[in-house]
C-alpha cells in the first residue's frame, strides 16, 4: 500500500481509541527484533545510534523518534 501524503493536507484528527501504537523493528545481530522488546541498555544503545547515508545510495533510516512523531 502506497500513501501519498501532500504537505498542504492536515492529518485526519483520531479518537485515542483509533489511535495505534507504532512498533519499531531493528536488525540486531543478523534477525529482526521488536525494540520494545529490549532491555534498558539495549534501548540505549539504539538512542545513540547515528545513521549515515553511503554515498550513492538513498537514504531510508530515521530515528526512533522520527519515526514515532
Amino acid at each position: 500500500m502506497n500513501t501519498i501524503r501532500h504537505p498542504s493536507q492536515a492529518h485526519p484528527a483520531l479518537a485515542e481509541g483509533e489511535r495505534q501504537r507504532c512498533e519499531i523493528w531493528t536488525r540486531v545481530m543478523g534477525y529482526h527484533r521488536p525494540v520494545s522488546s529490549f532491555n534498558t541498555g539495549k534501548k540505549g544503545e539504539f538512542a545513540e545510534r547515528i545513521y549515515f547515508k553511503e554515498p550513492g545510495q538513498p537514504c531510508a533510516t530515521r530515528s526512533l523518534e522520527e519515526a514515532c512523531a
